[in-house]
């Protein structure tokens, strides 16, 4: 069985953030929670992890680890989401407001795209 649409939005997804985690990491440094450690290591860390998953998933062999290990990863950053909420709550810019309080409920259908890929069959 081939990767369902939902699968690969999630491949782009994580390729996409998992190379600005490595080439931009000031991008997420603001979303870093205090009680977080390293936070520019944890950053790296959560850009491999994302493009180890992209390219899991896309292997039938490696998809079900993939899918599961992208689900927990998902479910590991939601903090840094809501942490951007939170931030936006206080600033004056719509725009930052809309993309921050919009990001907290794709991570829903994202973490659900990782969990049914996990679960394929090929």
């Amino acid at each position: 069985m081939s990767l369902s649409l939902d699968a690969k939005a999630l491949v782009a997804i994580f390729g996409v953030s998992g190379t600005l985690h490595l080439t931009r990491p000031r991008l997420y440094q603001p979303l870093m929670p205090d009680f977080v450690p390293a936070h520019r290591e944890v950053i790296y860390a959560s850009g491999v992890a994302e493009l180890a998953c992209a390219a899991g998933l896309l292997h039938p062999r490696t998809r079900r680890l993939a899918g599961y290990a992208g689900a927990a990863l998902l479910v590991l950053v939601f903090p840094g989401n809501v942490k951007m909420a939170d931030d936006a709550r206080r600033s004056r810019s719509t725009r930052f407001k809309t993309i921050a309080y919009g990001r907290l409920p794709l991570q829903l259908p994202m973490i659900r795209a990782a969990w049914r890929a996990a679960r394929t069959t090929d």
